[in-house]
């Protein structure tokens, strides 16, 4: 499985796991679209990964496995097709029989996602595929002896790239990214094209001894419906939506397997422990003539958008007629929950974030792609603590004149990292792309500066609004 991810470096500011409390309320006081592209023989071989955004970009989170291995064209046989999901199959069972692994596959491993996957991003040329290749030489030139030692090799291969965030996860701390589970079962889905102009949802990354694997779903596998709900045509976010549901619950999936397999119905309990994000309040100003909506969003995990969006509607129906959206000391989450968010509030056609990164797939221009949820004015508390996900979030709706940023320059974190699985649990945390903002603005190492640095009153907001253009590309 794979998430999108932007994990600041040690020195940075707590990460996922802790947040500085809000220091001074402004109000009264009181929540992977990258891939890897491995050749086919590679995927096999190697573990699941996950996309997040600490901080970070951009998509729905998708799964190395199918990325790059491109697809059969309409003339192949149905034949050849399903012998490689056999092969895919194999590799399954394979895995869950054989628990020895060897540090050398390890090593190699960390070795050639990097090799396939890592954009360098610093002015210091530290990397080239030519000095890298050298190094798996000079690593695996001896045998590694023990698991630690793995490990430690691995650390300092990163270390030499001269990246910040490029790290190595312990399996300890690896295990800890499944609250990043966009769906609740351990499955990551991708659109993939159906040959006949369409698209379906496949399973494209599994969480080995996940609820769904355990139920019997493997890598590979076409999602037919959720609970009766036909998912053709719908997004992979859409699914994972539906997906979604309470811890303990139930939920009845419809999935083929494989290209020529039988159609199967599977029960899988949900498992997600991901807590809810979003805290929310309605707020009464100016002698209580006009109520607020405050809206505190803590990180961008697998619960944010659907819990946002309940706060928001809720709000709606106690009388907010503005609203503010606290992202302070935010440092992050999944990028395709920042994105999804942002589009809450953006109209059909505007931009939300450009991305970029060594593979074609990375540089795209993400745009909203229906209304907006409201149309109200918003306002976005920031401080240096909001990075990543977060900057994308306020940046899309201060770029498209849908809000003001008020507060503190932000930390400036515009690098995307996806979290990759290695065979025995452990992973490695990878730069594979850039984003820049709708205005084309380079945050990273930059930050963003607010419109307003203390608390505007809210004919300042609309005043402030009214006079801003959005920047037309071209």
């Amino acid at each position: 499985m794979r998430l999108l991810h932007n994990p600041l470096p040690s020195s940075s500011p707590p990460l996922l796991t802790s947040f500085s409390p809000i220091k001074a309320s402004i109000l009264p006081k009181k929540s992977s679209f990258i891939s890897h592209h491995k050749p086919l023989q590679q995927l096999l071989s190697t573990g699941v990964s996950f996309v997040l955004s600490l901080g970070l970009l951009v998509s729905a989170p998708v799964s190395i496995a199918l990325e790059s291995p491109s697809l059969q064209s309409s003339n192949s046989s149905l034949e050849v097709i399903c012998r490689e999901n056999e092969a895919d199959e194999v590799y399954v069972k394979d895995t869950e029989v054989s628990k020895v692994v060897s540090n050398e596959s390890i090593v190699e491993e960390a070795w050639q996602i990097v090799n396939d996957s890592f954009l360098n991003t610093s002015d210091r040329r530290s990397w080239s595929p030519e000095s890298w290749l050298q190094k798996k030489d000079d690593i695996l030139s001896s045998s590694i002896q023990t698991r630690s030692k793995a490990h430690d090799i691995i650390k300092r291969m990163l270390a030499s790239l001269g990246d910040p965030y490029t790290r190595f996860l312990s399996p300890e701390q690896f295990s800890k990214m499944a609250r990043y589970d966009m769906t609740g079962i351990g499955v990551n889905l991708r659109d993939v094209p159906d040959g006949n102009g369409g698209s379906k949802l496949k399973v494209l990354g599994l969480l080995l001894d996940g609820p769904a694997h355990n139920a019997g779903v493997r890598q590979g596998d076409e999602l037919i419906s959720v609970n009766g709900v036909d998912v053709l045509g719908k997004s992979s976010f859409e699914a994972s939506s539906l997906l979604l549901g309470p811890n303990g619950t139930s939920v009845n999936i419809m999935v083929k397997h494989g290209n020529c397999g039988p159609v199967q119905s599977i029960d899988v309990e949900r498992q997600s422990i991901a807590k809810t994000p979003v805290f929310y309040r309605l707020e009464q100003i100016e002698n209580g003539s006009t109520s607020v909506g405050y809206v505190r969003l803590k990180e961008f995990n697998a619960l944010a958008r659907k819990d946002l969006v309940t706060a928001i509607k809720r709000l709606e129906g106690m009388g907010a007629s503005s609203f503010v959206l606290d992202l302070r000391d935010n440092l992050g989450g999944l990028v395709q929950a920042g994105i999804e968010i942002a589009k809450l509030f953006l109209n059909e056609g505007d931009t939300v974030i450009y991305t970029v990164g060594r593979d074609p797939q990375y540089t795209r221009n993400i745009v909203a792609e229906a209304p907006p949820l409201i149309t109200a004015p918003v306002i976005v508390l920031v401080n240096k603590s909001t990075a990543s996900a977060s900057e994308i979030v306020a940046t899309a709706l201060h770029d498209n004149c849908r809000a003001v940023l008020v507060g503190d320059k932000t930390y400036g974190k515009g690098l995307i990292q996806s979290v990759f699985e290695l065979p025995d649990g452990s992973g490695v945390v990878v730069t594979i792309g850039k984003y820049v903002t709708p205005n084309h603005m380079d945050i990273n190492g930059n930050g963003v500066e607010p419109d307003f640095r203390n608390f505007p009153a809210w004919n300042e907001v609309n005043n402030h609004l009214s006079k801003c253009h959005k920047q037309q590309d071209g």
